[in-house]
């Protein structure tokens, strides 16, 4: 009677671990994803930020302030 208890509690321990271990990979697939979107999201800001950065940087670059103020005294 003795040694089916143990059996029965070694066999629930076991499938304890086993669910644990299920969840702890669920877990774990689930972290991966977001840290995977979140990388995919900051590279996608990065471009944009970059992309703003060169317009800003053709907006106030010299040559294309003088040209806008030759373009100004032309048209007055």
């Amino acid at each position: 009677m003795r040694s089916r208890f143990h059996l029965v509690f070694v066999v629930f321990c076991f499938t304890a671990v086993l669910i644990f271990a299920v969840y702890l990979r669920s877990a774990s697939n689930r972290i991966f994803y977001e840290l995977c979107s979140c990388r995919g999201e900051q590279s996608r800001l990065k471009q944009e930020l970059g992309t703003k950065q060169l317009l800003l940087e053709g907006l106030i670059n010299p040559a294309a302030l003088s040209r806008r103020f030759d373009e100004l005294n032309t048209n007055d």
